[in-house]
């Protein structure tokens, strides 16, 4: 769990994976599994009396692999069908640290069950390097589906690494630098149902930004920018969605084009610009328990665009194995395929292929400059339809974990 900017700037809250984690989830798998396999050993017994048996209560640890059991079971009868999971990490960004990742599932109206379940995570994380995030993001969908509220809120700091902007400088390791990102960032969308499964709304963000203990002797490669920027916007979002489920999609689409603005009105008295982001997603199930899942997503920025907001790549949901804000520039386009397999009751694996590039108006998109990225990963049914994953990408000369909750796309 850890700390990475989105595509589009925003935080993504899971970072490099947790190895720990990883051993705590194969544990209660099949720990799971044994009490299954130990559950019908009893039946088959049961009907032999034993006077010496004796109730006992369970224990602590039967109380958590109960609780991880039940926690993927659809709960009708709940208004709120939430679950915990969290633990150790370790990355070689991050070093050591403590995530925690709380998930909600509702329904405004309960007796509405054609309509998919609204959800929210809230989010934490801190590590010996002196990062630490919190957050809280989600969607709420209004009964009918007649309006949706997508929402995400965090703060976090993080000891991190600058190569400047362009391809050029993020294939120049000699440069890299390190520095203390501080960002925050709020952002609502209100979503108005026009036709079925077509929704059209206003959007709102702000950001804040600050770069502190830059090195002098690599303070060019911010290019003369402001190291600490406020940046406000207001925009409108077009959304095209027959997803099944919004969190782990099995059939349908998706499809996004969002346009913000952030004028000199709204305070962006350093930097006044605007960007545009496309989305493309298509699910297909393939056969029993196959699903292939595609993405298109492209972000374009115009004006004087601060480092900042710059569009870039890599990170928890595109890209996974790039180190998020290595490649940055005012353009970005990625591509990927990948497979989702269910193998095991409640375990699955990822398989995936992308590539993706950056360029400005002064650098045009280059076929030469197209990174390739591709990777496998572990799946985890926390809750009914959302998994735990477990990531391990590579690209050009990088690769890295990514430890995360719902699908990277």
């Amino acid at each position: 769990m850890c700390a990475n900017t989105s595509k589009s700037g925003n935080i993504n809250q899971h970072r490099p994976m947790n190895r720990h984690l990883l051993i705590i989830l194969i544990t209660v798998v099949l720990a799971s599994s044994s009490r299954v396999l130990a559950s019908d050993s009893t039946t088959v017994h049961e009907s032999i009396p034993d006077s010496s048996a004796v109730q006992k209560k369970p224990n602590f640890f039967t109380k958590i692999l109960n609780y991880f059991s039940d926690s993927n079971k659809e709960h009708t009868n709940k208004k709120f069908d939430f679950s915990i999971i969290g633990g150790p990490h370790y990355s070689s960004d991050t070093q050591f640290g403590i995530g925690l990742v709380a998930a909600g599932l509702y329904r405004q109206n309960r007796a509405d069950t054609l309509i998919q379940p609204s959800n929210v995570s809230l989010y934490g994380d801190i590590s010996t390097v002196g990062f630490y995030l919190i957050g809280i993001r989600g969607t709420h969908i209004f009964p009918s589906d007649r309006f949706r509220i997508n929402y995400k809120l965090f703060f976090y700091s993080f000891p991190t690494y600058f190569w400047g902007i362009g391809y050029r400088n993020g294939r120049d390791n000699e440069d890299k630098t390190s520095y203390k990102r501080l960002q925050s960032q709020a952002k609502v969308d209100f979503l108005v149902q026009l036709a079925p499964s077509l929704f059209i709304g206003p959007t709102a963000s702000f950001q804040y930004i600050d770069a502190k203990q830059v090195p002098n002797e690599h303070r060019e490669l911010w290019q003369g920018q402001d190291l600490h920027t406020t940046n406000v916007s207001m925009g409108l979002q077009l959304t095209y969605d027959t997803r099944d489920v919004m969190s782990n999609a099995y059939s349908g689409m998706f499809i996004s084009a969002e346009q913000q603005f952030y004028p000199r009105f709204l305070g962006n008295k350093q930097y006044n610009f605007s960007s545009t982001e496309l989305t493309a997603n298509g699910y297909t199930t393939l056969w029993r328990g196959g699903v292939l899942a595609t993405q298109l997503h492209a972000r374009f920025t115009y004006g004087h665009t601060p480092w900042g907001m710059l569009s870039t790549l890599g990170g928890s949901e595109s890209m996974r194995g790039y180190y998020e804000g290595r490649y940055r520039d005012m353009n970005a386009i990625d591509a990927t395929v990948e497979l989702r397999q269910n193998v095991y009751r409640r375990s699955g694996i990822a398989l995936w292929v992308g590539a993706g590039n950056v360029f400005s108006s002064h650098s045009p998109f280059s076929w030469s400059h197209t990174l390739p990225n591709y990777g496998i990963g572990y799946r985890w049914e926390f809750k009914h339809r959302v998994n735990v994953r477990l990531d391990y990408g590579f690209g050009l000369h990088t690769s890295a974990f990514v430890f995360s909750i719902n699908e990277a796309f």
